[in-house]
């Protein structure tokens, strides 16, 4: 595995690359393909150091973020967090997803203007790519996000699918 490690308001010393490099070389055993790239971005808000780690895949996105008041905490905790994501989802990863699965690009932000009094504070795009039901749950568990936006693969429509609060999903179909 390769590593984009950058600091936001840190320093990336040699000791922090370092550690980083070898808490998610834990993470080696689970991937066949080495030409496989870790985002690592760790920031400061206040005292708290937050770890941002995505790992991006031909099939899916794997992303974690951790927030501790010790960097190398931090580090640690998103590390136990994304095996146990991998760990969660072994027999969804290992079923045949379609080749038809891109990556898609969730952390592309637009810059905004200054003078913008827009109450919108982030703006994502990304590309739709046609799945099934099964491999949007699929890959908004690994995103470990709250709902996610598909194209399905079936009816070629766009669909919005969410976790309920009973912990089932719900999935808004449009026409």
């Amino acid at each position: 595995m390769k590593y984009n490690i950058r600091g936001e308001k840190l320093v990336i010393t040699d000791a922090i690359k370092d550690y980083t490099e070898e808490k998610l070389g834990k993470l080696d055993k689970y991937f066949k393909d080495d030409d496989i790239t870790a985002n690592v971005l760790a920031k400061v808000r206040g005292n708290s150091q937050i770890v941002e780690v995505t790992i991006p895949t031909s099939k899916f996105i794997l992303r974690s973020e951790e927030e501790h008041d010790d960097l190398y905490a931090a580090i640690d905790l998103v590390t136990d967090k994304l095996e146990r994501q991998i760990r969660k989802n072994k027999t969804r990863l290992n079923r045949n997803v379609k080749e038809s699965v891109k990556e898609f690009n969730f952390d592309y932000e637009l810059p905004m203007e200054e003078e913008a009094k827009e109450t919108v504070v982030k703006r994502k795009k990304l590309e739709m790519k046609p799945m099934s039901e099964e491999e949007a749950v699929l890959e908004m568990e690994l995103l470990g996000h709250s709902f996610f936006v598909y194209k399905d693969m079936d009816t070629d429509s766009i669909n919005v699918l969410y976790k309920r609060k009973d912990g089932d999903y719900g999935l808004i179909e449009t026409k």
